[in-house]
C-alpha cells in the first residue's frame, strides 16, 4: 500500500517530514509521496529520512493552478521532480511570494470585520512558516471566532467569501510544463474539485494532455465510486496512470488517515511500478 498525496509542516500539514515517514512506517506503507503545496522546501529533509527508513520516499509537490469556474480549484501533482531545479525553484519562490501578499490581503480583510488576527498568531500554527487559509482558520478557530475550520472556509475563507484574496497562479499547462521541466511527471490532482461536467472535463484533461500531463488522481478519499468509475475511463481514454492518495494533513484533518483515508482507501503499489515505468 501507497500514498502519493500527504502534506507536511513545509505547507499545511501538522508533521515534518520526519514525523511523516516514520507515521508511514507505522501505517505499513511502502512508499510516500510528500507533495506539500506550492512548495519543494521539505523534500531534502524527507528524502533524507526516507533513505534511513524501509519507506521509499517519492519527491513531489502539488502546484495550484488557475480554474475556471470561479468557484472550482485545479492542483497539478508532480512526482520525482529535481528539487535543484533552478526554474522550478524561482516559480515556487513566485508562488511563495504571491502567497504572501495574499495573507496580508485575507488578514486586511477579516480586520476589517471584526475578526481581530495578527500575523504572528496565524504564523503559530505554520510550522515552517508557509502560512496558507488553513492556518488563518485555526486560528478563527482558537479565538472562538468559528467552532471548526471548516467553519472558517464556508463563512470568511472559501472562494467567493469576504475573506478570501486571490494569489498569484500559473496557468494549467504551465503547471503542467513546470513539472515535466523539472523531470517530474504531472498528474491532475483530484478532478472532482474541478466541478466539471463529464464532457467539459474530459475536454480539459485532453488539453493538459497536449501539454504533457501523465496521470489522472484517481484513488481519493472523497471520490464516489461512479466518480471512480468515470475517472478510470478518463485513464484508459488518454493513457494516463491512475494515482490516488489520502491527501493527508495530520491534525487538521484528523478523519483522514494516512493511506487509508476515511479508512478504505488502498491505492496499489502497481501505481508506482506504473509511474516508475514513465520515468524510464
Amino acid at each position: 500500500m501507497i500514498d502519493l498525496h500527504t502534506h507536511s509542516t513545509f505547507s499545511d500539514g501538522s508533521l515534518t517530514p520526519e514525523q511523516l515517514v516514520r507515521e508511514a512506517e507505522r501505517a505499513r506503507l511502502s512508499a510516500l509521496a510528500l507533495t506539500d503545496h506550492d512548495s519543494i522546501s521539505g523534500l531534502e529533509r524527507f528524502i533524507a529520512a526516507c533513505s534511513k527508513s524501509i519507506v521509499r520516499g517519492v519527491p513531489g509537490v502539488e502546484i495550484s493552478v488557475d480554474c475556471n469556474p470561479s468557484d472550482a480549484t485545479m492542483h497539478i501533482l508532480g512526482y520525482f521532480i529535481d528539487p535543484a531545479n533552478a526554474e522550478l525553484n524561482e516559480h515556487v519562490n513566485r508562488l511563495r511570494d504571491g502567497r504572501q501578499h495574499r495573507n496580508e490581503e485575507i488578514l486586511k480583510r477579516l480586520n476589517a470585520m471584526g475578526l481581530m488576527l495578527n500575523m504572528n498568531e496565524i504564523s503559530s500554527f505554520a510550522g515552517e512558516n508557509n502560512v496558507g487559509r488553513l492556518h488563518f482558520a485555526q486560528a478563527l478557530m482558537v479565538r472562538g471566532y468559528v467552532r471548526t475550520t471548516q467553519e472558517a472556509f464556508d463563512k470568511y475563507l472559501a472562494k467567493g467569501k469576504s475573506g478570501y484574496a486571490n494569489r498569484l497562479r500559473f496557468k494549467p499547462i504551465g503547471g503542467v510544463e513546470m513539472i515535466r521541466q523539472a523531470g517530474g511527471i504531472a498528474v491532475l490532482a483530484h478532478p472532482f474539485t474541478l466541478n466539471l461536467g463529464k464532457q467539459a472535463l474530459a475536454d480539459r484533461v485532453g488539453e493538459l494532455v497536449q501539454a504533457g500531463l501523465q496521470g489522472i488522481e484517481i484513488y481519493y478519499p472523497q471520490h464516489s465510486p461512479k466518480q471512480v468509475r468515470q475517472y478510470l475511463d478518463l485513464a484508459a481514454q488518454f493513457h494516463l496512470v491512475a494515482t490516488g492518495g489520502t491527501d493527508f494533513h495530520g491534525t487538521p484533518m484528523p478523519d483522514v488517515r494516512l493511506g487509508r483515508g476515511f479508512g478504505v482507501l488502498d491505492v496499489p503499489n502497481a501505481v508506482l511500478e506504473q509511474l516508475d515505468a514513465l520515468r524510464s
